[in-house]
């Protein structure tokens, strides 16, 4: 099992290294792609001190922040002024050992209709675009995760409107696309989710998290066999948090993620790649790995 963490390094926030520069839309509004590509600039040099970080103490796995290129959906990325020295980092930063990948916020549904569906299309190209500017073969390796977004009435209607648009999407943002199961009644469980990966082959993140606030029909473990297998031959990236609510804030939303890891993670034997979404990044990471090991 290998260990990695969520788009902020704390350690390395407190020296002003962070990958989350950004701006309101008035002040882009004012400063346009210019000021984006001296931000993006600082952004993917942050990047570069990150992953070489966590290499040195031996993190192999990390979610890089959606945040990288500001109000991206604005522009092509092509027209930055910074460009062609945004993209040489990018292409250091993909030769690295480190398995990366992204999560695009709850905002995007690919089920989703009209301005909704070409928001989302757009802004999960940026994502895969970013992906092409490290070099990185497009596949499941360096997933692209979203959620379904919601039921709309319908789940099995839902997931075919997804399927459809799934076939919209550019090759590599297809090779690279995975689905995650929800924390919220009602919305999508693993086994609800696996006629999707029978229809178009996408694979299944497991949250272990979410799993235990919207289990359905399933135990912890055949959710986690059902995802799996949906890997092929590629090595699952799976996600775990521990409850706020249960160990740190009784007063906690029940879906809060806590500072730190509380248990030990179960891979029931099989080897995977575990995003820790625990606020506290890093840190979580370096303790759970004095308390519990990581391999």
């Amino acid at each position: 099992m290998n260990l990695g963490y969520a788009c902020i390094n704390m350690t390395l926030a407190e020296k002003g290294i962070t990958t989350n520069r950004g701006m309101i839309k008035r002040t882009f509004g004012e400063k346009g792609i210019q000021y984006a590509s001296q931000l993006a600039l600082q952004n993917v040099q942050a990047l570069q001190d990150i992953l070489k970080w966590n290499i040195a103490q031996g993190i192999r796995v990390f979610r890089i922040t959606s945040e990288l290129f500001p109000w991206a959906s604005e522009y092509q990325l092509a027209d930055m002024p910074d460009f062609k020295e945004i993209q040489g980092i990018l292409k250091q930063c993909g030769q690295l050992p480190i398995r990366v990948s992204t999560h695009p916020g709850p905002f995007n549904k690919l089920a989703g209709s009209d301005a909704t569906l070409a928001n989302t299309i757009k802004e999960l190209e940026v994502h895969s675009q970013l992906f092409d500017l490290m070099e990185l073969e497009p596949s499941h390796w360096n997933k692209i995760n979203i959620h379904v977004g919601g039921t709309y009435g319908d789940k099995g209607e839902t997931l075919k409107r997804f399927a459809q648009n799934f076939k919209s999407l550019s090759s590599n943002l297809q090779r690279r696309l995975t689905v995650e199961n929800d924390d919220k009644q009602g919305l999508y469980t693993v086994a609800e989710l696996h006629p999707l990966y029978e229809s178009i082959g996408i694979p299944i993140v497991f949250d272990y998290f979410h799993h235990k606030l919207h289990p359905g029909l399933q135990s912890e473990e055949e959710a986690f066999y059902m995802a799996y297998q949906t890997w092929g031959e590629t090595r699952p990236v799976f996600h775990y948090s521990s409850s706020r609510r249960e160990n740190e804030e009784p007063s906690a939303k029940r879906e809060a993620h806590a500072d730190y890891i509380y248990e030990p993670i179960n891979t029931y034997g099989k080897e995977v790649d575990i995003v820790l979404e625990a606020k506290k990044k890093e840190q979580a990471l370096l303790k759970y790995r004095e308390q519990f090991g990581d391999i």
